[in-house]
């Protein structure tokens, strides 16, 4: 009752929301700013003192035209530009080609279109009027060109500043597929998603979030394939953010994500285009947060995590094997320690006699209950695998081994710890890494089921889970039920659920997210050998 008359409370609040917004941008928009005016000098004294004596900052003045009758200056910020741009396609051109021009043609500069259309050599150029595009479009790494006796300037596209390749990403490593990940620039990143998707209904709507980094944020998608409900609550709940920053997508997922108070993820993210993709192509809609390699998708369910794009490329029958694998490896990671804590301490019965007597001379003369251990060896892992994370790489792997090596054996030697124990939290610490996307939440719940364990034994452990189940089933993303294909049951979609039907098999999207266009690929698809004369 309580939560039907929360979920309305949200729903009124999200649509009060809406309608402040759709109110806010439906009014007449006030002026953004002063405008720029005729008198260069006065134009150039504005900017400096708005952007201060910053070294890089660069001002560079010059005449041209006819008997060098016209002042002009070039705004830009060293380090973000190309210069070789600014040289030879623009500098050069208004310099020394106008002399050509103005030898055989009589020049008359009667506005900036002139000089667009006829002069500068660089592709994107377009007029601006107020100083707050000025200082903005700059700040993106383009150059403004200012003229005296023009009350406009015209923005021309020089970015160039240092940006990392294309490169392999660190955790989404693959045997077959593509290499390529994402990178920090995000013109890059959309440039990749349209290698993938060589489609004209591929949208991409850019916007830009945060008051003070004013970082450019893209929302991609598939139109006819993606449904406009899902792309209007994106940019509804996108325009939303009011922050001083967005630094990374982590920022923008926290903002935006259905559930902000569990400990499931309800917003996708990878790094490598493919996978991008492929979210796409099934009906969701990717965000792209310029300055990281880590790209949203929206909607996510709750299978996501333990799916790969190696699946994708493998054949059926081994892909399957790896995902039940994955699922196995899962329920051990947050499992294993509380069980072991519950049969050691509540439930000897269940143990058979000769290995109960090894556990029983592994754990003698240890000094904690097997709750405390369990505890302790599980921060400790947290520890070491935090610390690996945080050193340099080739530091962090021998870190990793050595600490796990050194601490795990001096602490069964000291009598601390039983050997047992060691062994079971070695089996979670690996197989907590083969679902890196339900990490966090699996590091959570372990602890807890382990506390439960301690406290309750195996009734503790099903209550534990119990109430999990009970989460995620009321989970949404987007308004998409978290645990879908299982709940609700769609008997379709379960062929990409805990195993991995055959491609020929799966001729529809998804039921729920890829609605608006089902069917994706033709039936009798089936590959056969050629029939016999």
């Amino acid at each position: 009752m309580f939560g039907f008359f929360k979920k309305k409370a949200r729903a009124m609040q999200l649509h009060n929301l809406n309608a402040k917004e759709q109110n806010r941008q439906n009014a007449p928009q006030k002026p953004a700013g002063p405008a720029l005016s005729a008198n260069l000098e006065e134009n150039l004294k504005i900017i400096r003192n708005t952007l201060g004596q910053s070294p890089d900052i660069i001002i560079r003045k010059f005449n041209f035209g006819p008997q060098y009758s016209y002042n002009a200056a070039l705004v830009f910020v060293d380090g973000m530009v190309d210069k070789t741009i600014i040289n030879e396609n623009i500098i050069k051109p208004l310099m020394y080609d106008m002399h050509i021009v103005t030898g055989e043609h009589k020049f008359s500069l009667d506005n900036l279109g002139d000089l667009r259309n006829i002069l500068l050599s660089v592709s994107d150029v377009r007029n601006i009027t107020l100083f707050d595009e000025v200082f903005k479009r700059s700040l993106y790494g383009n150059t403004i060109l200012l003229l005296d006796g023009f009350a406009a300037a015209l923005d021309i596209d020089t970015k160039g500043w240092q940006a990392r390749s294309v490169q392999e990403p660190s955790v989404e490593k693959v045997v077959r597929g593509p290499r390529e990940g994402f990178t920090e620039n995000m013109r890059f990143n959309t440039a990749l998603l349209r290698r993938k998707i060589l489609n004209p209904n591929m949208t991409i709507e850019q916007m830009v979030i945060g008051e003070q980094t004013r970082t450019n944020v893209a929302v991609a998608y598939l139109k006819g394939v993606t449904s406009p409900e899902l792309v209007e609550e994106v940019k509804a709940r996108l325009s939303r953010i009011k922050t001083d920053a967005i630094l990374e997508s982590g920022y923008i997922e926290q903002f935006i994500e259905d559930a902000p108070f569990s400990i499931f993820s309800t917003v996708g993210n990878t790094e490598k285009p493919d996978i991008a993709a492929a979210r796409i192509l099934e009906g969701r809609a990717a965000i792209l947060v310029d300055g990281t390699p880590f790209v949203l998708t929206v909607p996510m369910l709750f299978i996501e995590g333990f799916q790969a794009a190696e699946d994708y490329y493998s054949r059926a029958y081994y892909a399957s094997f790896v995902r039940l694998i994955r699922f196995m490896a899962f329920f051990l990671s947050i499992l294993a320690p509380a069980v072991y804590v519950s049969l050691l301490t509540y439930h000897q019965e269940f143990i058979p006699t000769p290995l109960l007597i090894t556990m029983a001379l592994s754990v003698q003369g240890t000094p904690f209950p097997a709750l405390v251990e369990a505890l302790l060896m599980g921060v400790m892992f947290e520890i070491l695998r935090e610390g690996g994370l945080r050193l340099p790489q080739q530091v962090g792997q021998a870190v990793s081994i050595v600490g796990a090596l050194v601490i795990g054996q001096a602490a069964v030697q000291a009598g601390l710890v039983d050997q047992t124990m060691i062994i079971v939290i070695a089996v979670t610490a690996v197989s907590s890494f083969l679902v890196v996307t339900h990490t966090d939440a699996a590091t959570l719940l372990r602890f807890l089921l382990v506390l439960l364990a301690g406290a309750l034994g195996a009734f503790g452990i099903v209550i534990g889970l119990l109430a999990v189940l009970v989460h995620l089933a009321s989970l949404r993303s987007f308004g998409f039920p978290y645990l879908a294909p299982v709940a609700p049951l769609i008997i379709g979609d379960l062929k990409d659920s805990f195993i991995r039907a055959p491609l020929w098999t799966m001729i529809k999207r998804p039921q729920l997210i890829g609605n608006r266009n089902p069917t994706r690929q033709g039936e009798h698809l089936k590959p056969a050998p050629p029939e016999k004369n």
